[in-house]
């Protein structure tokens, strides 16, 4: 390469945020670019392009999740006992995700719309009149999290609890959510377990707990609903339902946290499409929050492992290989996106590829967290005349998930 590229596989890298200028380069001058590993492993194709993301995405049968949707290679043990929902393969991924998408449908999501709101203005009015506070700490972390509880049946008093060891499992590669990081601490004995960490064993222990006492109690929540058979008698065994339970704590919170944060950053720059935002129109509201997904693009990568020799853009990759669709790339290619680099409340179309667009790994949880933040925003621009920073943000250690894990600011309430 004749320009000095950042190394995208260190987690450090990204403690400063998203390198964008390697992976612009990466666009226009490698594409489809062979990337060594800082770490050691076997090195992988990176999938730059927006129509080259989509592609590896839609063609489940040539870029298989079967052996991990991460960097790291794993053996076969390891790969059979960490397997969730995302690293399958249909026919089993298709059983599997209908077994579980019930209570995600866009029909079931939308009755949720009144215990957000409810939820937003408890956590909003909790800090009023306070000044200056962390945003991460108070708002965004709190919702999220309040929302899991509502939704899976679970004690307010054992929220805090699991959101601190899911923050444990996502975040395995920064020294402030783990003892264990993943990449400074031998964790091979915990290689059979989610995220390489033992914390995933707690989260195992306290899912079987909650499963029993809903098999003899029922109640009316997620956890009850997976219990449940579809209408021809399939239903989960208890391995699913504890990876199940386990992906929902560690994914369903921090993703919409981190990009809740990034969104309000986004609107702290833009002081005045936060003025706005009292005076949009609900569909106007719908696209700031499709805009702020595609800008902030939490899930930066997923992991795909090649079934057969393919050609792309002129480079040969072969059966075996391991090929990463860089999400946090392929949202901001100006061959798709008109300016990119530049924020528009009202883009159109905005079909971006944070949730996994166009894939059947489409993320369970997209209507949900669009709501969430649709909700939240709407809230905070009723309350908040203005919002600033008064100090830096900082950025969670991974190359996996783009986050702000502090944003402090100071409001002028209404």
């Amino acid at each position: 390469m004749a320009e000095p590229l950042a190394d995208i596989t260190s987690h450090d890298t990204y403690v400063d945020g998203v390198p964008r200028e390697t992976f612009q380069y990466l666009r226009e001058n490698d594409p489809v670019h062979w990337t060594e590993e800082s770490d050691g492993g076997r090195g992988f194709w990176s999938l730059t392009k927006y129509d080259d993301v989509l592609f590896a995405s839609r063609n489940t049968d040539v870029f298989s999740s079967r052996l991990g949707i991460r960097l790291e290679d794993m053996d076969p043990e390891e790969t059979e006992a960490r397997r969730t929902l995302m690293e399958m393969d249909a026919p089993e991924h298709t059983r599997l995700r209908r077994l579980v998408s019930r209570p995600f449908a866009p029909k079931t999501v939308n009755e949720y719309e009144d215990v957000i709101r409810a939820l937003s203005i408890e956590v909003l009015d909790s800090l009023q009149g306070e000044r200056e506070f962390n945003f991460v700490q108070t708002i965004a972390r709190e919702l999220p999290m309040r929302m899991l509880g509502r939704l899976l049946g679970l004690p307010d008093d054992d929220l805090e609890w699991l959101v601190q060891r899911g923050d444990a499992l996502i975040g395995n590669s920064d020294p402030d959510f783990t003892d264990y990081v993943v990449d400074q601490v031998d964790t091979s004995a915990y290689r059979l377990l989610p995220f390489r960490s033992p914390v995933a064993l707690e989260l195992f222990e306290y899912a079987t707990q909650a499963l029993e006492d809903r098999r003899i109690t029922p109640t009316h929540d997620i956890l009850n609903a997976l219990l449940e058979p579809t209408a021809d008698g399939d239903s989960l065994d208890d391995l699913a339902l504890k990876n199940f339970f386990t992906l929902m704590v560690a994914a369903g919170n921090d993703t919409t946290r981190y990009t809740m944060t990034g969104g309000l950053l986004a609107l702290i720059e833009r002081p005045e499409l936060f003025g706005r935002i009292p005076s949009m129109t609900l569909e106007q509201r719908k696209s700031l929050i499709d805009e702020m997904l595609r800008w902030t693009t939490v899930t930066m990568h997923f992991r795909r492992t090649l079934t057969t020799d393919i050609e792309l853009r002129g480079k040969s990759l072969k059966s075996g290989d391991k090929v990463v669709m860089w999400y946090t790339s392929a949202n901001y290619d100006e061959d798709h996106f008109e300016s990119p680099d530049e924020f528009r409340a009202e883009r159109s179309p905005n079909d971006h590829v944070a949730f996994g667009l166009h894939s059947p790994h489409l993320c369970l949880g997209a209507h949900l967290a669009r709501l969430e933040m649709r909700v939240l925003f709407e809230e905070i621009a009723h309350r908040w005349q203005s919002v600033e920073l008064v100090g830096e943000p900082e950025h969670l250690r991974s190359n996996f998930i783009s986050g702000i894990k502090n944003l402090p600011i100071r409001v002028a309430w209404r």
